[in-house]
């Protein structure tokens, strides 16, 4: 398609046609550079839809590039907020789902799982923290449409943040009970450390993200909903989860998520 016949519903259903057949794309700005940030969530929520439709549920949300690690990386910098199904729960033990990704990379993640609605605008860090129930670990299998994660802010909304799957720990706390700012993780790739980071790499304050999704989504008339879980973003880059890996994220007081790339072909 040329940049002439790209729209909201053209570029949705490309890219549920890209998942579908694990086949990555050029990004769409190149041809479409109207394609802008809100243009990017009208595209998310009409494939949110679909997804609803096909009988998936709308378990959550999830942040996208709230630290300055991924920011650099991506070459975008501004955060932003995507759709969590319970089609993308990977449960712990799984290996990553390399038949339904493209090319799986793994961030570590502090989990939160609210325990109030959390409406915006105006939400602040300690508003956003009172409202939430209990921490965990995680680790998200992001994925991209597009060809070696090249994007821009639309193009990589549109294609919900990068969504691929994500794992949830074990291990449960009251969210009065942690220090989420100074909770450290170190992410091992086959036993070697490749990675370290805090909580405090997440916007300062996971809460910071978190009030970011509520007050993102209320632009959109939409809130953060009691039950929900919420991927407050990658607190370090992310490392590739080939067949044959073994990725672990290993947090100081929540315990480890350990994701197995799965068995090399052949």
């Amino acid at each position: 398609m040329t940049q002439n016949t790209w729209n909201v519903e053209s570029v949705a259903a490309e890219l549920m046609a890209c998942e579908a057949e694990r086949r990555d794309r050029v990004r769409f700005t190149d041809e479409w550079p109207e394609l802008d940030v809100d243009t990017g969530y009208q595209i998310q929520d009409l494939n949110l839809e679909k997804r609803l439709a096909r009988g998936e549920k709308l378990i959550g949300v999830k942040l996208g590039l709230t630290s300055k690690a991924k920011q650099e990386r991506m070459g975008v910098y501004a955060p932003f907020v995507a759709w969590l199904t319970d089609a993308m729960v990977l449960p712990l033990g799984e290996p990553v789902p390399q038949d339904k990704l493209i090319h799986p990379r793994i961030e570590p993640e502090i989990v939160f799982v609210m325990k109030d609605r959390l409406e915006g605008p105006g939400v602040t860090c300690e508003s956003a923290m009172a409202a939430v129930d209990t921490v965990s670990a995680g680790a998200e299998i992001i994925d991209s449409r597009y060809k070696d994660f090249k994007f821009r802010a639309g193009d990589v909304i549109a294609d919900n943040a990068s969504s691929g799957a994500f794992a949830v720990g074990e291990k449960v706390v009251n969210a009065a009970d942690i220090d989420v700012v100074a909770e450290a993780v170190r992410v091992e790739v086959d036993g070697e450390l490749v990675h370290t980071a805090t909580g405090a790499d997440v916007q300062g304050h996971p809460g910071e993200a978190l009030a970011l999704a509520a007050n993102d989504l209320a632009r959109r008339g939409l809130a953060i909903e009691a039950g929900w879980i919420v991927l407050t973003g990658g607190m370090s880059d992310a490392v590739f989860a080939p067949a044959g890996s073994e990725v672990a994220c290993r947090f100081s007081t929540l315990g480890d998520v350990v994701i197995h790339g799965g068995p090399v072909e052949g």
